[in-house]
């Protein structure tokens, strides 16, 4: 059992904890969207009171802590909590040099280099560990945890990274799970749009969604989206599709993981010409309607 702080309880990062309290860990909890925190601990401390502190401050939360994992929105999120601003100082300070910071956020390579030298230069070791697999596999536990991280780091955070993944890799050194990421969900745009475009074509020639489905999953058109998340409403009893296209992963975070994938391609000078299809397609059915930003991802079957 290991004492784990844990910053970030949306709709990912929740599910995450209650899986570390499943396996035995003791967790001290903060997340400064009060919303997130209050339904994290309504539903979770009168059932696991005994392993869950609920910490007034950021500072408060890593006292004692071994790991530390955070699962926040944006780049400034994450550099604002260990490094500071202008307004609060960073956490890196309040962190035993013997702990291990698991950031599993999805954010820009540059936060994350930024941030692993703050805490080298405090004597703390970082990996970033963002995630694949959505909110049904953060809650059944299968994530896939991309990690950027020495060979030792690494190892040292199948401890935390077991208890709530399936499958968890070492992409290469500091950013390279971010890299990974950002090229994971690029395809993603792009074979959910395809997906979402195919099928609908079936549709306006008369056929059944769900046959097409199934004769695609056998043929050379099968891929994640229409196996695990299919785009088309009443396919897939379980699929944000069938609920009203209810997130899940959100239209607006798909546009900033395609953003980053955007940026860092000019840096490396490397053509992508389907993920700025995708980034444009998914811009412009987002901004056709302010709601439409809020709605799950494969809600982008609207625009065909």
């Amino acid at each position: 059992m290991a004492k784990i702080a844990f910053f970030g309880l949306g709709n990912m990062g929740g599910p995450m904890a209650v899986n570390l309290l499943a396996a035995g860990h003791q967790l001290s909890v903060y997340d400064p969207f009060v919303k997130s925190l209050d339904k994290f601990t309504n539903d979770r401390v009168a059932v696991d009171k005994d392993k869950i502190t609920v910490a007034e401050t950021p500072a408060s939360a890593v006292e004692d802590a071994e790991y530390i994992v955070s699962m926040l929105p944006t780049g400034k999120h994450v550099v604002d909590l260990y490094v500071g601003n202008e307004q609060t100082p960073g956490i890196i300070q309040h962190i035993n040099k013997s702990a291990l910071i698991i950031d599993s956020s999805t954010i820009d390579v540059d936060s994350v280099k930024s941030v692993h030298a703050y805490a080298q230069q405090h004597g703390i070791e970082m990996l970033d560990a963002p995630v694949s697999g959505g909110v049904s596999a953060a809650q059944a536990g299968t994530l896939t945890f991309m990690c950027g991280a020495s060979q030792e780091n690494f190892e040292r955070a199948k401890t935390v990274l077991s208890g709530m993944g399936k499958n968890v890799f070492l992409a290469g050194d500091t950013g390279a799970g971010q890299i990974a990421k950002m090229c994971n969900n690029m395809l993603l745009a792009v074979h959910m749009a395809g997906t979402a475009e195919s099928l609908k074509l079936g549709i306006n020639n008369g056929l059944d969604p769900a046959v097409l489905s199934q004769i695609m999953l056998q043929s050379s058109g099968s891929n994640w989206s229409l196996e695990k998340y299919n785009p088309a409403p009443g396919v897939m009893a379980n699929a944000p599709a069938s609920h009203d296209f209810k997130p899940g992963f959100t239209v607006e975070l798909m546009l900033k993981d395609l953003g980053l994938a955007l940026q860092n391609s000019v840096s490396t000078k490397s053509s992508v010409p389907m993920g700025a299809l995708a980034r444009n397609l998914y811009a412009s059915y987002g901004s056709q309607d302010d709601a439409n930003a809020k709605l799950d991802f494969s809600s982008i079957w609207k625009m065909f």
